[in-house]
């Protein structure tokens, strides 16, 4: 059974980075889309990225783009989300989730879920 642990989350100020990784364990990420997303404070859920299983680039939401970059290692069995000029409303708890091969998936396909990791973006 394929288990996702995000870390990497922290407390930075408006204009810094973070990256955050994607760990999995009991399985491969060979054939898994992995999936970042995010709830804000009071929000529901949504989509950050996504990295297909064969992918080297992942796609991003339009709030992110040209901001954020996500990665995988397969080797290492890790995603990692790169996030660059974080604003306040970047703030939440990350997760991220895997769904079969592809990033075509809704989020309802995702599973895997891990705990999630918080980013907090504040002067």
């Amino acid at each position: 059974q394929l288990q996702l642990v995000e870390s990497g989350g922290g407390l930075v100020q408006p204009g810094g980075s973070l990256r955050l990784s994607c760990v999995a364990s009991g399985l491969t990420l060979d054939n898994y889309a992995i999936g970042w997303f995010r709830q804000p404070p009071g929000l529901l859920r949504e989509g950050v990225s996504c990295i297909g299983a064969r992918a080297s680039l992942g796609i991003h939401a339009d709030a992110v783009k040209g901001r954020f970059t996500t990665s995988r290692d397969n080797a290492k069995n890790t995603v990692y989300l790169h996030m660059s000029n974080l604003k306040s409303e970047d703030t939440g708890i990350y997760y991220c989730a895997a769904a079969p091969m592809y990033c075509s998936h809704p989020m309802e396909d995702f599973d895997s879920w891990g705990q999630g990791t918080q980013v907090t973006v504040s002067p």
